[in-house]
C-alpha cells in the first residue's frame, strides 16, 4: 500500500493528510508537541472552565476555504458562529469603522466613502466563491475565473497607501489599514491592498466567525475526517530526518525543511531556504474579564474582532516601526470577543478576551501594560474587571509551536518577494523533490486556518502518483 507521512499536525498538515487518506494512502501524521493542532488549539489559560484560543481565534479564511467547505465538517461537530458586527477598527474611543455581513450596511457606516465602498465590494461579494477559489492558491497562476479575478487583481498588487489616497473618511481608511496589518506590513508595501480587500470581501459575504467550543474544534473535525479514511496522528515525535514513506509532507518552516531533508533538496532550493526571512513577532495576552470589555463605543460591544491603534497614519507608522525592528510608539492591537457568538466559552459573567500586538522578532521585553493601556483608552475601567491573565511572549509562542520562529506567526516575512514567490519561484511551489512536499503557511496562500496550503500540496502529490 502506498504510504504517506505528514510532519506537523497544524491545519495545513491535517488537510494534506486528509487529501492523501481520501486518495487511498496509508497516512500517519507526526507531531512534536503533546497536543495536536499547531495554530488551532484551545485551552483553559486563566480561570478554570474558561475556553481560550491558544493562537488563532477568528477564522474568516476558514469559513471561506474551498477545501474545508468541501469536507462537510459539520458532520464531525464543527460549527461556525458569527457575531452581529464582524469586525471593527476604533479610530478613537467614539469613532469606528464597522464591517457587517452585508455590503449595504457596511457601506452605510463609511460616511463619505459609502459609494466608493459599494462600487468596490458589491461585484466582489456577488461572485465571492469564484474570487476566493483563485486567491487561495499561488499568486502566480492562470485564473480559473479570469474576468472576476481581474476585478480583484487590478487593485491587489497596489500599496494600500496609494489605493486609498483619495478616500475621504478616517473610519474607512483606518479600517482598511487594520485589515492589511494582519500580515504585519507597512501600508506602502505592494499587495497590502489585496490583503485588506480580501478580508473585507470575506467579512461581507461569509463573515468572520469563531468555531463553537474553540479553535480546537476545527482540528478535531479534521482528525475525525482523517480517521474515517484510515489515517492516524501520533504525538511526541521530534522529526530530525526524513521518514520512510512514498509521500512526505512537511508542515514546517523552510528552515526546518532544510534541516530535515538536507541533501534531498536541490541546491537552489537549499540556498533559498537557508536565507528564508522570518517576520516580526506577536505578543499575546489572554484575559478573563468580568462583565466583558466596557467599550465606550456601543457598536464595538457587538464586534467579534476589534482593531485598535488610531487612524491610517498611526497604524502605518506602527507597522513600519515593528518591521524595521523597533518597538512601535503606539501599539496596533487585535482583540477578539469570541464569546459574543459562542457564550459557552464563558463561566457565568466572566468572559475570555483574546488580544495580541506586534513586536520586533524575538522581542523579550514586557509590553502587557502598553497593550492594556491601548484597550483601556477605548474601554475605561477594563483593568478593574480583569480576574485572570495569561501572557505569551515571542519565545513562548515558539516553544509551543516550532513554526513560530522568533514569535513570527505568519510563516515568514511578508515581503513582496516572499509573498509572490512563496516559498521559492517555480511552477509548483510545494514540490521540493520526488515524493517530498512543503505544505505549511510558508507556502501559498500563506497564514490562516484554511488548510489550503496542505490541500494544494497533497493534491499535487496525488496527481504525481
Amino acid at each position: 500500500m502506498t504510504t504517506g507521512v505528514v510532519v506537523g499536525s497544524g491545519p495545513n498538515g491535517l488537510a494534506a493528510a486528509v487529501v492523501l487518506a481520501r486518495a487511498g494512502l496509508d497516512v500517519t501524521v507526526l507531531e512534536q508537541q503533546d497536543t495536536i493542532g499547531g495554530g488551532a488549539r484551545s485551552a483553559e489559560l486563566t480561570v478554570p472552565g474558561l475556553v481560550h484560543d491558544v493562537c488563532s481565534a477568528i477564522h474568516p479564511t476558514g469559513i471561506a476555504s474551498p477545501f474545508l467547505q468541501s469536507l462537510d465538517l459539520g458532520r464531525h461537530g464543527l460549527e461556525w458562529v458569527l457575531p452581529e458586527v464582524q469586525a471593527a477598527h476604533l479610530v478613537d474611543p467614539h469613532r469606528a469603522g464597522l464591517l457587517y455581513r452585508d455590503v449595504e450596511r457596511t457601506a452605510a457606516s463609511m460616511g463619505p466613502d459609502a459609494d466608493r465602498w459599494r462600487r468596490i465590494f458589491e461585484p466582489l461579494v456577488e461572485h465571492v466563491d469564484d474570487v476566493v477559489e483563485d486567491i487561495f492558491g499561488p499568486v502566480v497562476h492562470v485564473p480559473r475565473h479570469p474576468l472576476r479575478f481581474a476585478r480583484f487583481g487590478a487593485r491587489a498588487g497596489l500599496p494600500l497607501a496609494l489605493a486609498t489616497a483619495r478616500w475621504k473618511g478616517k473610519e474607512s481608511r483606518a479600517l482598511m489599514a487594520a485589515l492589511a496589518a494582519h500580515v504585519i506590513a507597512p501600508m506602502t508595501r505592494p499587495t497590502t491592498t489585496g490583503i485588506a480587500v480580501m478580508f473585507a470581501m470575506i467579512a461581507q459575504s461569509y463573515g468572520w466567525p469563531a468555531a463553537r467550543g474553540g479553535s480546537r474544534a476545527i482540528v478535531d473535525a479534521l482528525v475525525a475526517e482523517l480517521r474515517e479514511h484510515g489515517g492516524r496522528v501520533e504525538t511526541g515525535h521530534h522529526v530530525t530526518s526524513l521518514p520512510v514513506a512514498d509521500v512526505i509532507m512537511l508542515d514546517t518552516t523552510p528552515g526546518a525543511a532544510l534541516a530535515i531533508a538536507g541533501d534531498r533538496l536541490p541546491p537552489a532550493t537549499r540556498a533559498m531556504f537557508a536565507h528564508w526571512k522570518h517576520g516580526p513577532a506577536s505578543y499575546k495576552v489572554d484575559l478573563a474579564v468580568e462583565g466583558g470589555v466596557p467599550w465606550l463605543h456601543d457598536d464595538v460591544r457587538r464586534a467579534g474582532t476589534v482593531h485598535l491603534g488610531g487612524d491610517f497614519a498611526a497604524v502605518h507608522r506602527s507597522e513600519r516601526q515593528v518591521v524595521s525592528g523597533r518597538l512601535p510608539d503606539r501599539p496596533f492591537v487585535l482583540l477578539a470577543q469570541q464569546y459574543l457568538a459562542d457564550p459557552g466559552r464563558s463561566v457565568g459573567d466572566v468572559h475570555p478576551v483574546w488580544a495580541y500586538t506586534h513586536v520586533p522578532a524575538s522581542y523579550d521585553g514586557d509590553v502587557t501594560d502598553r497593550l492594556l493601556d491601548e484597550v483601556e483608552l477605548h474601554a475605561p475601567g477594563l483593568r478593574d474587571r480583569i480576574v485572570g491573565m495569561h501572557v505569551e511572549r515571542p519565545a513562548d509562542l515558539e516553544a509551543g509551536n516550532a513554526n513560530y520562529v522568533g514569535g513570527d506567526i505568519t510563516g515568514g516575512a511578508n515581503t513582496f518577494r516572499q509573498t509572490v514567490f512563496r516559498p521559492r519561484p517555480g511552477i509548483d511551489p510545494y514540490r521540493l523533490a520526488d515524493g517530498l512536499y512543503l505544505c505549511s503557511s510558508s507556502t501559498p496562500p500563506g497564514g490562516g486556518v484554511h488548510g489550503m496550503a496542505g490541500y494544494h500540496a497533497a493534491t499535487r502529490a496525488v496527481r504525481h502518483l
